[in-house]
């Protein structure tokens, strides 16, 4: 029962983002689902997993489409627990925010925002295009005895639906708007891979005192320093020196040796080389470090902050990997993205279908295909929430995991944090004594007892 009191001291702070007290209960069974169900077949996996009576099965659907979830606010509120109740991973003192984006398998012909999707990626296991929704999402990045965590924070569809023929937003603004309205005031280092290393997203990080680590493409050029004219010449001085492609200098420079840095590695030697120029993008100076590493081969790193030594900037771009891994586990573990909400007013999209235009719709069309949407990222950001507690009692909770946890797996080792499966099946062994003997949370306790069938097999293994 510790670990579901653990829980609960962190979810009970969310309470602020719930109009309504019974929307908020609703809000923390729906954790306790995610937390302990077996399987990932969407809102009935809610039901069985609960023992609940089928009258639930509406209800649940109902939430998701709530007004009374204020969902901008609660991903503010968990960022903000995230950054001030998690063992943040810190760089001079600010944290680390990872962002990425990941697409999202949907076959639905009434699902609105799927469109047909292409995949970059060197896994057999991912077809190279799809019909499905394109998610951009960022965490923060935690880290517990060298073990580290990118714990999922938000994450919004933004791509698939054109609202107004005006808006000229691309990626790389949605982007900037979804982390500027979830910690606006926070100053933070920002890891992305090379999609998001440009001036759009540079020029909104740098405006706010904070900093991008990323990696640059091989075509990537940059400037010197014009030099300093002793005798000033009529118009403006010149800022751009000699130009310099970034791919050549391998070779042609003196590298340093050290010891890789790169997470997990072992006796590896890299070299690498410094080099603050101009960067046009940028509109200022940025420091690249190009790395030659024997096993991984040739990359190119950038950092606006001209204070990170080589060292840090190629570990913490090594840890960019951790946002890839909280996907996988998001997708296999908790289904965070398993959600099948159809709009039946909707017309059926046909196969390979492109982005879906609003503007020509009526507003009464409009207004239910947001409505839609938002359900969608209701349930998402319920399952980061979910999945960034069950990150939270593995980081601070690990021998309470492997005490409850009840079943074998072969790599049990006592200095090994567990994954997220292991510390859901330590919750789903506990969670009877919890809904028994809970006196804190008592409201929660009563909600979910009230709804159990006790004539179902699922709802009798809660009986007392």
């Amino acid at each position: 029962m510790d670990l579901w009191l653990a829980w609960w001291n962190i979810v009970s702070l969310l309470r602020p983002a719930f109009s309504r007290s019974r929307t908020f209960l609703w809000f923390l069974l729906i954790l306790v689902a995610f937390a302990v169900r077996k399987d990932l077949a969407g809102v009935t996996s809610f039901v069985r997993a609960l023992g609940l009576s089928e009258h639930c099965y509406e209800r649940l659907l109902h939430f998701f489409h709530s007004d009374a979830v204020k969902i901008d606010q609660l991903a503010q509120l968990w960022l903000s627990i995230v950054i001030r109740l998690f063992p943040v991973y810190l760089v001079h003192g600010r944290p680390v925010l990872l962002i990425d984006g990941i697409k999202n398998a949907k076959e639905g012909r009434k699902i609105p925002g799927v469109k047909y999707l292409h995949q970059e990626s060197e896994s057999n296991t991912k077809p190279q295009y799809i019909m499905g929704h394109s998610f951009q999402a960022f965490g923060v990045l935690c880290q517990v005895r060298g073990y580290c965590f990118c714990v999922p924070v938000c994450a919004r569809i933004h791509e698939g639906i054109v609202r107004s023929n005006r808006d000229k937003r691309t990626l790389i603004d949605k982007a900037n708007e979804m982390r500027e309205s979830v910690g606006q005031d926070l100053k933070f280092i920002l890891l992305a891979d090379a999609y998001y290393a440009n001036g759009k997203m540079i020029g909104r990080t740098t405006a706010h005192s904070c900093d991008l680590v990323t990696r640059v493409r091989k075509s990537t050029v940059a400037f010197e320093k014009a030099p300093v004219v002793k005798k000033r010449k009529r118009g403006r001085p010149k800022t751009y020196g000699t130009k310099l492609k970034i791919q050549n200098l391998f070779g042609k420079k003196k590298f340093e040796s050290i010891l890789s840095p790169v997470y997990g590695e072992r006796n590896i030697e890299i070299q690498f080389l410094t080099k603050d120029l101009l960067w046009k993008p940028a509109k200022g100076m940025v420091r690249f470090v190009l790395v030659d590493h024997p096993v991984r081969g040739r990359i190119i790193l950038l950092t606006t902050d001209l204070t990170l030594s080589a060292e840090e900037i190629i570990l913490l771009y090594s840890l960019r990997f951790k946002i890839e891994l909280s996907f996988k586990q998001a997708v296999h573990t908790l289904g965070s993205f398993g959600y099948h909400f159809w709009m039946a007013e909707m017309k059926p999209i046909k196969r390979r279908n492109g982005t879906q235009y609003l503007h020509r719709t009526t507003e009464q069309y409009r207004k239910q295909v947001e409505r839609k949407m938002r359900a969608y990222h209701v349930f998402v950001q319920t399952g980061m929430i979910a999945q960034g507690m069950l990150q939270y009692l593995s980081m601070t909770r690990d021998e309470l995991v492997w005490k409850h946890f009840g079943s074998w797996i072969r790599t049990i080792r006592p200095d090994v944090l567990p994954s997220e499966m292991v510390v859901s099946e330590a919750l789903r062994n506990t969670l009877s004594e919890f809904l028994h003997l809970s006196v804190i949370a008592a409201p929660l306790r009563k909600f979910i007892l009230d709804k159990i069938d006790f004539s179902r097999a699922d709802g009798r293994r809660f009986a007392a």
